[in-house]
């Protein structure tokens, strides 16, 4: 007797969880190094984009700066220009090629690397966003009281303007999460390449990405409510008391629940 579409869905369950579950896995271990290395990586090349010259430094030092920063600005354009698709193929097949077979990797290496350079891109843009959005009276500030320009960027600048874009981040970590399928082009086992060799087995492509959907949407929705939680964490408490001090002046108290 020919299955319906429920008991379908639950031999599929029963018979291959196993398989979704270390796709799923493989899915997770790529997107979420992917973004944290990606991060750092955005960070580095805003600090490039960020870098000033004054009237001593050498002209030597200012042509290095301004060759960096040339660099990082055609990284971001052709990463942010390109689909991820084909970063993957040009990475993984044009690699041993332009190695001339010295350097191989392996399709996992290859996709934390790909995955890495791509949100690297896109995470420096968020973070000029975020730069752009504190006070530039802040940066004279701090430069005021002696601090050099890289010191106000890195202690002052920096820390507000990831704060701002925490929400684009973990956007960008759900959007790597769903990416990753088409890292299946390069062989990667992650969720999408698990699903598709499991439905082409048995020849039912619609029962098994059902499943395959729901563990995606289960990833993407519990993430976000984590982040939105990570997110209120560091906003603190809503509630404020000013007490006044002795000497004539204020202070504002941040007070949590029931306080």
């Amino acid at each position: 007797m020919e299955k319906n579409f429920f008991e379908w869905v639950l031999f599929f369950i029963q018979g291959n969880w196993q398989q979704f579950l270390l796709g799923t896995a493989t899915t997770l271990l790529i997107s979420l190094s992917g973004t944290i290395i990606g991060f750092f990586l955005g960070l580095g090349v805003s600090l490039i984009r960020y870098m000033k010259s004054d009237d001593k430094t050498t002209l030597f030092i200012k042509s290095i700066i301004k060759f960096f920063q040339i660099i990082v600005n055609i990284y971001i354009a052709i990463f942010r220009g390109t689909p991820m698709i084909v970063q993957a193929m040009v990475i993984f097949y044009g690699l041993p090629v332009l190695t001339k077979g010295s350097l191989n990797l392996d399709p996992l290496p290859a996709a934390l690397l790909i995955v890495s350079i791509n949100t690297g891109a896109y995470m420096a843009e968020m973070i000029r966003g975020g730069v752009d959005s504190v006070d530039p009276g802040q940066l004279e500030g701090a430069q005021a009281i002696g601090m050099s320009h890289f010191q106000a960027m890195l202690s002052i600048i920096f820390p507000q303007a990831v704060r701002n874009v925490l929400p684009s981040i973990g956007n960008e970590f759900i959007i790597n999460i769903k990416d990753t399928s088409v890292l299946n082009v390069i062989g990667v086992t992650e969720l999408f390449f698990t699903s598709k060799s499991i439905a082409g087995s048995y020849a039912k492509y619609y029962e098994v990405f059902i499943i395959t959907s729901v563990i995606y949407l289960f990833l993407t929705f519990t993430i976000s409510l984590i982040l939105k939680s990570i997110e209120k964490k560091i906003d603190g408490p809503k509630n404020f008391e000013i007490l006044p001090l002795q000497d004539g002046n204020s202070v504002v108290i941040k007070k949590g629940k029931g306080v």
